[in-house]
């Protein structure tokens, strides 16, 4: 079995990320071959919380060009992760 850190890579910080942490939503960039079942363990045994509920969406990297060279960024999947009404914060995104 996979660590917690393994699957959760990092947390994603945006102005709407922000917005939706006063819904007790937090969103993180995740391990491409997680399931929701795996980053719902991942998420309460690392941050100690309760999770409600968890939207996942597969991110298409950007073709990107210098000059007359053309390359890809990577793809990537982003979990939007909504925590139960009596569940506590996470610290991480405290003080954001």
């Amino acid at each position: 079995m996979r660590s917690p850190y393994d699957i959760i890579i990092k947390p994603i910080i945006t102005e709407k990320s922000m917005m939706g942490m006063e819904d007790n939503r937090y969103t993180f960039k995740v391990l491409k071959d997680a399931n929701k079942t795996e980053i719902k363990l991942a998420i309460e045994e690392a941050f100690g919380v309760k999770v409600a509920k968890i939207n996942t969406m597969n991110v298409k990297g950007k073709v990107k060009r210098q000059g007359r060279f053309v390359g890809k960024r990577a793809d990537w999947k982003k979990a939007i992760v909504t925590l139960t009404a009596d569940s506590k914060a996470i610290e991480l995104f405290e003080g954001m």
